[in-house]
């Protein structure tokens, strides 16, 4: 790889780490304030991904692993409440990336798709339908809520991807670095349970 892609992800791992943005949007932010132009020279997300896990061991190796613990935590009391839906987590949570200032992000696999917006009815809880790319890059369904954590002290992003239950057998093909992309609840209370002091 060269090392401009490398500068653009170091930069976009910055404010991905320090701001909680999307790799898409720190990419192409980090294009625009280094004054480059074009998409030809952005890092794919697996460059982005490793440049964000130098940056945590760098700067923020003595408060991450707290804050993931944290974001693990309440994802696995979210999964549970969910459980019904076949609930998955993936992302920065999943991956061991996140800090306070990343979103939640759980797939939930569904017979009928109406029945997550239902479920969170009868739940009591507000959330707003909007439309997201999923993990095929094809739009589908997301609600979402603002929780509490009250290990951080700080409301975080909790988004609810809602895909057909036939979509969980592809959801479950490793990643370009052999890692499985997301896990069940099961798998969640294994990491909690494996990362404790």
């Amino acid at each position: 790889m060269d090392d401009l892609k490398e500068e653009i992800a170091a930069t976009a791992a910055r404010m991905v780490v320090e701001e909680g943005l999307e790799y898409g949007a720190a990419k192409r932010r980090a294009v625009k304030q280094m004054g480059l132009s074009g998409r030809g020279d952005l890092p794919d997300n697996s460059t982005l991904e490793l440049a964000v896990e130098e940056y945590i061991a760098i700067f923020c190796a003595d408060t991450q692993p707290v804050e993931l613990r944290a974001l693990r935590a309440l994802a696995l009391s979210w999964m549970e409440r969910l459980e019904r839906f076949r609930p998955h987590v993936g992302g920065s949570v999943w991956h061991g990336t996140a800090t306070r200032k990343s979103d939640i992000y759980l797939q939930l696999f569904c017979e009928d798709p109406k029945s997550a917006e239902i479920g969170l009815i009868d739940l009591g809880v507000r959330f707003e339908p909007r439309s997201v790319t999923g993990f095929q890059g094809e739009p589908v369904d997301a609600l979402s809520v603002h929780v509490l954590c009250r290990e951080l002290g700080e409301h975080i992003g909790l988004h609810l991807l809602i895909y057909d239950l036939d979509d969980l057998r592809g959801a479950l093909k490793p990643d370009a670095r052999g890692r499985k992309p997301r896990g069940d609840t099961a798998a969640l209370r294994r990491l909690l349970h494996d990362a404790q002091p």
